[in-house]
């Protein structure tokens, strides 16, 4: 995947300052994306995430904004961040080797503390945080990072297909399951009405209460979870993702005929996949099979959607359109893990007993309509934000600690 010469010239004209302007963009574009699927776990019932049918209306434009949201964000702005993540891996200790620097002390270092702040964001404000996740796949890929994009690219796969082969070996075995297992999945994957009164009833209650409720659930998310799915998912997508900077397909180095197959891929493979599995799901009426069966459409698919956006955005990078809005998205980018977090605070705020309690309230449409609002607030403070400061805060806060010191933090 050789870049052309038209390519390589574009090439330096997405950095600026040191840093990778592409990435930026890129990273700014899948935090903010990801925002549309997690304001559904923020407003309503756990279960509603996976299975739609649990909770809200899902007909007429509640209908339209679930299946957009499923067709180009669920699980391709987690594949895009993940992507860009191992990208990060490979970019970060290549620029502490030239330096002379220990690459692996300062990546592991680096990614204990993120294992930290993960922590603390799961257990303390919000069960679906991501970056426990990603500190342990990075402690886990790093000897990796110098292989040939061509192994990455088949050991991605092979790390990807493990999660998939445990699903459907979970949805063949049902069938073996004791009764009372069966009652308990069916439970958790639509509870009983009062189930979910109660669920609400917590999330609109005092902290200590949600507490109490999150706890598990996080605890879950960070063993179970992690071991059969996310661990999986996330190392494969990072691996790949190295695979791609090697290549200089996520700096727009590659050349035009590579971004349009990568941008057709997305359209005429991923998209009718994910469709395919919509169209199974409500076939099967979202039962128990859905997770493990009507799951591995999305799956899969969401990979070459996620490919293809990332191609569309290196296309419009190349050729300097909507530069307004890119430069904004990199702004955002530059900010991503306090913009992570934030997000999590309006969740929070806004759903939750200790602000506005609107959990279990607002349908979808509301919420594809907070989710333009944050966007907004996101896009139009993030280049005054950095207009005086070299980065945002928690940003600061990290590479500090990574460091061992105090790093530069206001414009001179």
């Amino acid at each position: 995947m050789q870049g052309s010469t038209e390519a390589r010239e574009a090439g330096p004209r997405l950095a600026s300052g040191g840093r990778m302007h592409s990435l930026d963009v890129l990273r700014g574009f899948a935090l903010l994306g990801i925002l549309v699927m997690n304001i559904q776990a923020f407003a309503m019932p756990m279960a509603a995430y996976a299975n739609p049918t649990v909770w809200g209306d899902l007909s007429g434009a509640n209908f339209a904004v679930w299946l957009l949201s499923h067709l180009f964000a669920d699980e391709k702005m987690m594949a895009i961040f993940s992507i860009l993540f191992g990208a990060g891996i490979a970019l970060f200790t290549d620029r502490a080797e030239q330096r002379g620097d220990s690459a692996a002390r300062l990546h592991y270092r680096r990614n204990a503390w993120l294992l930290l702040f993960g922590a603390a964001h799961g257990y303390l404000l919000w069960y679906g945080d991501i970056l426990f996740l990603y500190a342990v796949c990075a402690f886990a890929i790093f000897p990796f990072r110098k292989l040939s994009p061509p192994t990455l690219f088949a050991l991605g796969i092979a790390l990807l297909s493990v999660s998939s082969v445990l699903f459907l070996y979970f949805g063949w075995s049902m069938s073996l399951w004791s009764e009372a297992q069966l009652a308990s999945f069916k439970a958790e994957w639509n509870p009983a009405p009062a189930m979910l009164a109660q669920e609400v009833a917590i999330y609109r209650g005092d902290w200590l209460e949600q507490l109490a409720h999150r706890a598990p659930i996080t605890a879950e998310a960070q063993t179970f979870v992690l071991v059969v799915w996310g661990f999986w998912r996330a190392a494969g997508l990072m691996l790949i993702g190295m695979g791609l900077y090697r290549l200089g397909v996520l700096s727009g180095l590659a050349s035009n005929v590579t971004y349009w197959c990568l941008l057709m891929a997305g359209l005429l493979i991923g998209l009718p996949l994910v469709g395919y599995g919509v169209v199974w799901n409500f076939a099967n009426d979202w039962g128990p099979q859905s997770l493990f069966l009507g799951s591995q459409f999305n799956y899969w698919g969401s990979l070459p959607v996620s490919l293809g956006w990332v191609a569309g955005i290196m296309l419009l990078l190349r050729h300097g359109a909507l530069r307004w809005l890119t430069q904004r998205l990199a702004a955002v980018g530059r900010m991503a893990f306090t913009h992570y977090i934030l997000q999590t605070v309006f969740g929070v705020l806004l759903f939750y007993g200790q602000g506005l309690a609107l959990f279990g309230q607002v349908e979808r449409t509301g919420q594809i309509a907070i989710v333009l609002a944050i966007w907004l607030v996101q896009l139009l403070l993030s280049p005054i934000w950095l207009r005086h400061f070299r980065a945002g805060p928690l940003e600061w806060l990290w590479r500090s600690l990574t460091y061992g010191q105090r790093q530069p933090f206001r414009r001179l």
